[in-house]
């Protein structure tokens, strides 16, 4: 018994009669997180976590049917029981709970499994059948704790505080931003661009509390954002707006930089490994704890990770996605839909 099927609209559950992260239009959409790549537009409805709906709507629209849901609390769409539980990705990022006549399936989206101190922790939900990603679905992807990477980003502040530069850092609009205000709130005045600051406010709406911040545009006086700190998205790297920053030096906050480092990234001055997404570990363990009998690995090392599973006792499949890849995007500064329409 299965309760999904992999479609070219998107992942399909035929007993419910909805999509989960369509990649095409549908009737009925249930969404696991706001990132542009997992809520399109286009759908006639959505059912999203509570925390996703006005992100959603400053994406989608404001005139977007969202149906919403709070964490572990069950509702029923056709006799098949859906519930949402904490995927750890970022705020209002849920797995997919399905269960009908016994049999349960878990669509977890993107998650990661330590608590970054702003995000709903991660919550294991057991299964038959469960859907992971693996982003970082490779052995030498190991993060270092929440605490200690934080200590080498401040450590950097620091260091170019004493220097009177400006640390600048490259973060996705949703999520990763949140994340570092979350995390350097204690190391004064934070600037963000207005992407961010954009999001920010439809994440107020919902009642949680982010760090203060401060707009910063080309009007910024110099003096007041010198040897602070900006959070900027990926779009405006390389561009003659983040040259306009005085004294900047330039940071990319992504998994991708544990292997590929500073190095690699000539037009940057740091590279720090903040991710997201789970770890090799963590997806490993995570499959593992689900008792899950069948597993379908989607975006990432598809191949490698389902590989390994199977190889130790776990069966396995690649499913073919068009979810992107936000870490990328961070890390080659790339311009994406989502950025632009933030």
């Amino acid at each position: 018994m299965s309760l999904l099927r992999f479609t070219n609209k998107g992942i399909y559950c035929p007993q419910g009669d909805f999509y989960i992260d369509p990649w095409q239009p549908v009737e009925h959409a249930v969404i696991t997180h706001g990132h542009g790549d997992h809520a399109r537009w286009g759908s006639r409805h959505y059912l999203a976590h509570e925390f996703s709906k006005p992100v959603m709507l400053a994406r989608l629209g404001e005139d977007t049917s969202i149906e919403t849901l709070p964490y572990n609390r069950p509702t029923f769409i056709n006799g098949v029981k859906l519930s949402l539980h904490p995927a750890g990705h970022i705020i209002g990022s849920a797995q997919i709970r399905l269960e009908y006549k016994g049999f349960v399936s878990v669509v977890s989206g993107d998650y990661k499994l330590e608590d970054d101190g702003i995000s709903t922790p991660f919550e294991l939900v057991k299964c038959n059948e469960f859907v992971t990603e693996s982003t970082f679905g490779l052995p030498i992807y190991n993060w270092l704790s929440q605490q200690q990477i934080f200590e080498q980003i401040k450590a950097w502040i620091a260091f170019n505080r004493s220097r009177q530069r400006t640390s600048i850092f490259i973060a996705y609009s949703l999520g990763k931003a949140q994340r570092l205000m979350k995390g350097l709130e204690d190391m004064g005045d934070i600037y963000v661009h207005s992407s961010i600051e954009r999001l920010n406010n439809a994440i107020k709406t919902t009642g949680l509390q982010l760090p203060a911040t401060k707009l910063w545009n080309l009007e910024t006086p110099r003096n007041e954002v010198l040897g602070g700190i900006v959070i900027l998205p990926p779009s405006l790297r390389g561009t003659n707006m983040i040259k306009k920053i005085p004294n900047g030096a330039i940071s990319i906050c992504s998994g991708w930089m544990q292997v590929r480092g500073n190095r690699r990234w000539q037009s940057v001055d740091a590279g720090f490994a903040v991710s997201d997404h789970a770890d090799w570990q963590g997806l490993v363990s995570t499959v593992k704890a689900t008792g899950a009998e069948q597993i379908f690995v989607t975006h990432g090392y598809t191949a490698t990770f389902s590989k390994y599973l199977n190889e130790i006792g776990i069966r396995s499949a690649e499913v073919v996605t068009q979810y992107g890849n936000d870490e990328e995007a961070e890390a080659s500064g790339a311009s994406t839909k989502e950025e632009e329409s933030a």
